[in-house]
């Protein structure tokens, strides 16, 4: 039993099941949501863009609350160490991209509520329906910061993805085994 828990769970040396899911439930959700994101800009309104874009509120939903529950998680169990080090900083480094990762993941989904909340329509969040007042101007910068926020999305998602190749092809450190 004992076992069982402590693979479900981070330790010093290793990420646990429960974060290795939430990292590839995300990453596969964000695989999903930001190409669906780009298609509904070019989409003339009607019943599709409509339809398109309630699965993208959705799948934006899932990816909220999992980054909500992942960042709990991540709070109560121990970070893996880091091992290996290619240059002074590297540490300090990956902990920025990963809190601006967090930062972006969470800007995404409240300006991309807003917009939608202050263009007169409502969500359920948290099991509650939500409306407020329209207001065109908020709507618009809401919807200005969700996109700046999605462009700030990918290039942290490419750093990441880059660091991820840097420790293997240049360091011969394979720390992509440590999220597997």
């Amino acid at each position: 039993m004992f076992n069982l828990i402590m693979s479900v769970l981070n330790n010093k040396s290793k990420y646990g099941l429960l974060s290795k899911l939430f990292h590839w439930l995300t990453a596969a959700g964000l695989i999903i949501q930001i190409p669906l994101g780009f298609y509904l800009v070019d989409l003339d309104f009607d019943q599709t863009r409509v339809d398109i874009e309630n699965y993208h509120i959705l799948f934006g939903l899932i990816i909220f609350y999992a980054t909500l529950i992942r960042l709990i998680f991540k709070l109560l169990t121990p970070t893996p160490d880091f091992k290996g080090s290619a240059f002074l900083g590297q540490k300090f480094i990956a902990k920025l991209n990963h809190f601006f990762l967090y930062f972006a993941l969470l800007s995404i989904t409240i300006s991309g509520i807003l917009k939608k909340l202050f263009n007169g329509e409502s969500l359920v969040i948290f099991l509650k329906k939500i409306n407020l007042t329209y207001n065109y101007e908020l709507s618009e910068q809401f919807y200005s910061i969700h996109v700046l926020a999605n462009y700030a999305l990918i290039g942290l998602i490419t750093l990441h993805i880059l660091a991820v190749l840097f420790h293997k092809f240049l360091l011969k450190e394979n720390i992509l085994k440590r999220i597997l």
